[in-house]
């Protein structure tokens, strides 16, 4: 048994059953708390989760901002892990938390994730990925950004851990990839619209060309081989839709 570390995990889920398991298996020994904000699972999630020790609060969605921020407030230790259900802490980088845990010399720290994709751990598409993950709690830290793309913020400095990776396992396959893609796109364009953002005929023209472009060629995609090459297809259909559909949303306004 591992020493305990004063460390909450905060997740939210929604049926993660397949997943949970995993991502919990690789940091409960250590962590003091595990709080848990789930939407109402039908599947197996919340048994998974409560064999592991934690706290689960069943409560509606909120939307991925507020949803996140609701399992930070319930965190009560000096330090936070945040993680999503399709992540996993490796032994590499758990040594490195602990280290930065014992001995602090920031308020946060920034974790490198790396995708799991096609059956292969990507080494430069979507790389680096860099998130802040692990914060104190007295550093007042909260989610920002908009729906889906939450990012978390705090008050202090922060630093990178090189050590080890968080691995995402973010999509079971393509079927899965494409049915997320279509409806983040649309969360997107319904966050977009909320904070004012305007749809232009340039930007639906220039910006998934653009997307395309970074991941596949500034971003060595290529060098993913044929997996790469769907990560850059993916984010020019992702940006594609999310200024149609954004479209939609203020062409729906006018005609009402």
């Amino acid at each position: 048994m591992q020493e305990k570390l004063s460390l909450s995990v905060a997740i939210i889920s929604f049926n993660e059953e397949a997943n949970i398991g995993k991502t919990l298996g690789a940091i409960a020994d250590v962590a003091s708390e595990i709080i848990i904000v789930d939407s109402h699972s039908t599947d197996k999630t919340v048994e998974i989760a409560e064999s592991y020790g934690a706290k689960v609060y069943d409560e509606d969605w909120k939307g991925h901002v507020m949803q996140k921020n609701s399992a930070l407030e319930k965190c009560s230790n000096e330090w936070i892990l945040a993680l999503d259900c399709d992540e996993v802490v490796t032994p590499e980088l758990l040594i490195s938390i602990k280290q930065a845990i014992s001995k602090p010399t920031s308020d946060g720290y920034i974790l490198n994730r790396r995708t799991h994709y096609m059956g292969k751990y990507l080494k430069y598409s979507w790389q680096p990925d860099w998130k802040l993950r692990l914060v104190k709690s007295s550093s007042q830290p909260k989610w920002g950004g908009y729906d889906p793309h939450d990012v978390l913020e705090i008050n202090g400095s922060v630093e990178k851990i090189k050590g080890g990776d968080l691995l995402h396992f973010s999509y079971k396959d393509i079927y899965d990839h494409y049915q997320r893609l279509v409806k983040y796109s649309k969360i997107a364009a319904k966050s977009y619209d909320e904070n004012g953002k305007k749809f232009s005929y340039f930007a639906i023209i220039t910006k998934p060309i653009f997307a395309f472009v970074k991941k596949y060629f500034l971003k060595l995609g290529f060098m993913d081989g044929f997996a790469g090459l769907a990560v850059a297809v993916s984010s020019f259909i992702y940006v594609y839709l999310k200024y149609l559909f954004l479209y939609e949303i203020q062409q729906d306004k006018k005609d009402v």
